[in-house]
C-alpha cells in the first residue's frame, strides 16, 4: 500500500478519478486567497456523512442531513459538495437555511442535477449572517476550475486543503493507494480544525474520496465506524463544533466488483487504507491545535467496556491544568492523578492503577512508582511528541486512544483575536 500524508508537494498525492475540485476567491470574511471550495463528483458517486451531535447544528448541517437522507432512500448520487470559509452560517435562523438552500440550488443549476444531489459545508464565524452574494457569484468560477480538468490533480487537492482552512496553520491531506483484485484502488482526504475541536462526530470538517465502488449502506456504517476510531477520537479544546462534518464520496470509478456486503473479503483491505487516511487527518488535526508546541497521545487500557477508558482519557486530555503542565514541560503529573479519580468508576481500586509516561513507569500499586525521579519525568515532558498510558485495573482488555495536545499562551491569543 502506497501511503502519503500531510504532503508538501504534489508528488505525495494521488488523485481520485471522477473527483474534480475547484477554489476561488470569493472575499467570504476579506480574505486575500481561496475561500470557496467545489467538489465535483461523477455521476453514480455514493455519498456517506457523519454530522456534528452539536443541537445548535448550523443551516449547512441541517441540509446536509435532508439531502444525505433523499440520495439513500431513493438511490441517488451525490453530485457536488459546496464548502466556504470564513463564516459557519451558524445561529442564523431561517435566512441561513434559506442561504444554504440556495447554495445547493445554484450549484445544481451549474451542473444540471436536482438541488438533493448538492451539499453544502461553511466553517468560520458563528452567528455572522453570510454573505450569499459573495458565496454564489464565486460557484460559476468555481464551477469553470473544475471543469478544465477531467479529474482532480494532485496540485487541485492541495489548493483545496489552503481553501478550506480558518486558523489553521497548514494544510492538512492524506492519500493512499492500496491494491484490491489487482487494481490500484486510490483514497484521498482533506481537512481543517485547529480549535473548538472535541469528539462527537468528525469534529472539524473532513472530504474523503475513492474510487472504489461501495454501496450506500455499506458506505455509511463504514465511515460510522472509521470516524469512531479516528476523528472522534481527537480532541484539542473540548469544544464540539456547530458545524463539524465529515463527507466520503465512493465515485465508484475503479474496475473493480461493488462492496455491496459487510462479510466482503476485501471489506478489510479497504477498511484499512481508508482508517489509514482518517487517523492522519485526525492527528494533523491535533498537531496543528490553535498554539499547540506538543502532540499528545493518551492511551487508557484495562477498563471493563470502552467507555470506561475513555470517558478517562477524554478528562486527562481536556484538562487545563494538564495540557498547560505539558506545554511548560513540568512533570506535575499529580495532575493526571487528578484526572484520573475523577472520571474513573466508582468501584476504582486505586492500589491496581498504573501510569507511564513514555517508557518511564510514574505510578504503581497507587502511588509514586520507587523508580520513578523528576528528570526522567522531565526529559519526557520536554519531548514534542508524547505519550501517556493508564492501566485501570478493572480487568477487562479494552484499550482507547486519543489523541491532543498542549495548551499555550497563544491559544488564548488566537482565540482572543479571532474575529477582529
Amino acid at each position: 500500500m502506497s501511503v502519503c500524508y500531510t504532503p508538501s508537494t504534489v508528488d505525495d498525492v494521488f488523485s481520485v478519478p471522477g473527483i474534480r475540485l475547484g477554489a476561488v476567491a470569493a472575499q467570504i470574511k476579506n480574505w486575500q486567497r481561496d475561500d470557496v471550495l467545489v467538489i465535483e463528483c461523477a455521476p453514480g458517486t455514493t455519498a456517506a456523512a457523519v454530522f456534528t451531535q452539536n443541537r445548535f447544528c448550523a443551516a449547512p448541517v441541517l441540509v446536509d442531513r435532508e439531502h444525505l437522507a433523499w440520495q439513500q432512500q431513493f438511490g441517488k448520487s451525490l453530485r457536488a459538495v459546496v464548502i466556504n470559509a470564513g463564516n459557519a452560517n451558524a445561529g442564523t435562523g431561517a435566512s441561513g437555511l434559506d442561504h444554504a438552500r440556495r447554495t445547493c440550488n445554484e450549484m445544481a443549476v451549474l451542473l444540471g442535477c436536482a438541488p438533493e444531489e448538492v451539499m453544502v459545508c461553511s466553517t468560520g464565524v458563528i452567528m455572522e449572517p453570510l454573505p450569499i452574494d459573495k458565496l454564489l457569484a464565486g460557484l460559476p468560477e468555481a464551477h469553470q476550475r473544475c471543469s478544465e480538468a477531467s479529474d482532480a490533480s494532485a496540485a487541485a487537492w492541495l489548493t483545496a486543503a489552503h481553501a478550506i482552512m480558518t486558523t489553521d496553520t497548514v494544510h492538512k491531506v492524506a492519500s493512499v493507494q492500496v491494491m484490491i483484485d489487482g487494481v490500484p484502488v486510490t483514497i484521498t482526504g482533506i481537512a481543517k480544525g485547529a480549535g473548538m475541536i472535541h469528539p462527537n462526530m468528525a469534529t472539524m470538517l473532513g472530504f474523503i474520496a475513492t474510487d472504489m465502488p461501495v454501496a450506500a449502506s455499506v458506505w455509511q456504517l463504514l465511515l460510522r465506524e472509521v470516524a469512531d476510531c479516528s476523528f472522534n477520537a481527537v480532541t484539542v479544546d473540548g469544544d464540539t463544533s456547530t458545524n463539524d462534518t465529515l463527507i466520503a464520496m465512493a465515485t465508484g470509478q475503479a474496475k473493480v466488483a461493488l462492496l455491496a456486503v459487510s462479510d466482503d473479503p476485501r471489506l478489510p483491505i479497504f477498511k484499512k487504507a481508508l482508517l489509514e487516511v482518517a487517523v492522519r487527518l485526525a492527528q494533523a488535526i491535533a498537531r496543528d491545535g490553535e498554539g499547540a508546541t506538543k502532540f499528545i497521545t493518551i492511551q487508557v487500557e484495562g477498563g471493563r467496556n470502552a467507555e470506561e477508558c475513555r470517558q478517562v482519557a477524554l478528562k486527562v486530555a481536556h484538562s487545563p491544568l494538564i495540557k498547560t503542565a505539558f506545554f511548560a514541560s513540568d512533570p506535575n503529573l499529580g495532575r493526571i492523578v487528578c484526572a484520573i479519580g475523577n472520571s474513573a468508576p466508582p468501584d476504582l481500586d486505586v492500589s491496581r492503577v498504573r501510569l507511564w509516561l513514555d517508557d518511564v513507569v510514574v505510578i504503581v500499586d497507587g502511588g509514586r512508582a520507587p523508580s520513578y525521579t523528576e528528570e526522567a519525568g522531565q526529559r519526557v515532558m520536554r519531548q514534542s511528541e508524547i505519550t501517556v498510558r493508564i492501566d485501570l485495573g478493572l480487568g477487562g482488555d479494552v484499550a482507547v486512544t486519543v489523541w491532543t495536545c498542549d495548551l499555550s499562551h497563544d491559544y488564548v491569543s488566537i482565540n482572543a483575536d479571532y474575529r477582529s
